[in-house]
């Protein structure tokens, strides 16, 4: 009988998007297979601190059935022959701390498979200010920005509200450059907003970002592979907000998923073409969702961002996109796994001694 893989499913964290990261662990759990995988739950607490199996378990929602010899101790590291050694990790750690390149760190000094992007396009994805210069470097479409750092908010609030309405017109979109699920985003529609926008999103990073708002639909296209990435049908979401923050793509669930998004074959193509474009700026493998906006005005195609570890709740785009694509979310578990483990050996050949 074929040994089965053990996968580390590792969740919680220390970001703001800790919640949303529980479900979509509990969601990767539940698809994995048992007679191919041994699923063993890693949950990081708010506080940074890494839990046995036995107490990871008990913080996924319930009904997620895990397998009782998970509830023993692991080794996060090379340990031939040794039966408590994860054989690749599956990192359901969205936002800082997780999907900044922090974990992935951790993982390759270890020497273990992961899924996802590596160090280098975790953290640019993660950082949109830097994602977007290398948008422009390549030559994508991309909404323009300006980035402020947290200590001009704090010291220089009312210049630098000054030199953005120079810049954009009102609406704007304030957003703190490292962070995702809609977490700590404003749209200001005065100074009065404006500021206390930037307030916000200077307590979630260092730096925010600001955009001039785009009167547009929203698109978002799902991205699979190593070298040779593949793009899904795009879908397109209809926030029952104003915009799509986190309440609108978590809680109330009352948003509109439209999946294939109702585009004409020459704007899907367009939309799938730069999706895999933007993957490659960025030094993506694995998976990742592009966020897109198609202007009104102009039909413009607009790249927004890039989410190295998309949602996989039952609600989440990046697994419904592949599901319209023909692949199951089991199969993209599957394929994902498969993915980390191609590219850890890709990397093994790599000579790092003379």
């Amino acid at each position: 009988m074929k040994k089965k893989l053990r996968v580390g499913v590792l969740f919680g964290g220390r970001s703001g998007e800790h919640e949303v990261s529980l479900r979509s662990a509990a969601s990767v759990a539940a698809a994995l297979d048992r007679n191919k995988y041994e699923v063993v739950p890693i949950a990081i607490t708010k506080a940074g601190r890494w839990l046995p199996p036995s107490q990871s378990a008990r913080w996924l929602p319930a009904g997620q059935p895990l397998d009782a010899s998970s509830s023993r101790d692991l080794t996060i590291r090379p340990a031939p022959g040794s039966s408590d050694t994860l054989d690749v990790v599956f990192p359901v750690l969205h936002g800082t701390f997780g999907e900044d390149g922090t974990v992935q760190g951790v993982l390759e000094l270890a020497g273990v498979p992961y899924v996802g992007a590596g160090v280098l396009g975790s953290a640019v994805c993660m950082d949109k200010d830097v994602m977007k210069r290398l948008f422009r470097e390549r030559g994508l479409p991309t909404p323009e920005h300006v980035a402020v750092l947290r200590s001009q908010i704090e010291k220089q609030r009312a210049a630098v509200a000054r030199s953005l309405e120079k810049r954009f017109r009102y609406p704007m979109f304030v957003k703190p450059a490292n962070l995702g699920s809609s977490v700590g985003i404003s749209k200001a529609h005065n100074r009065a907003e404006l500021t206390k926008a930037l307030e916000l999103a200077a307590r979630f990073d260092r730096k925010a970002i600001i955009e001039r708002a785009i009167d547009g639909r929203e698109l978002e296209c799902s991205v699979l592979g190593n070298d040779r990435p593949e793009a899904s049908v795009p879908g397109e979401v209809r926030p029952s907000r104003e915009f799509y923050d986190y309440e609108a793509k978590y809680i109330d669930d009352t948003s509109e998923l439209i999946i294939p998004a109702r585009l004409t074959r020459a704007q899907t193509r367009r939309v799938r073409q730069l999706a895999v474009e933007a993957y490659s700026a960025c030094e993506c493998s694995g998976m990742a969702r592009v966020d897109f906006f198609l202007e009104r005005k102009t039909g413009g195609v607009l790249v927004n961002e890039i989410n190295t570890i998309p949602g996989f709740t039952s609600i989440s785009m990046y697994p419904k996109l592949w599901e319209a694509s023909g692949v199951s979310y089991a199969e993209l578990v599957d394929r994902l796994i498969e993915l980390a483990l191609e590219r850890h050996r890709e990397r093994a050949r790599t000579r790092y001694s003379i």
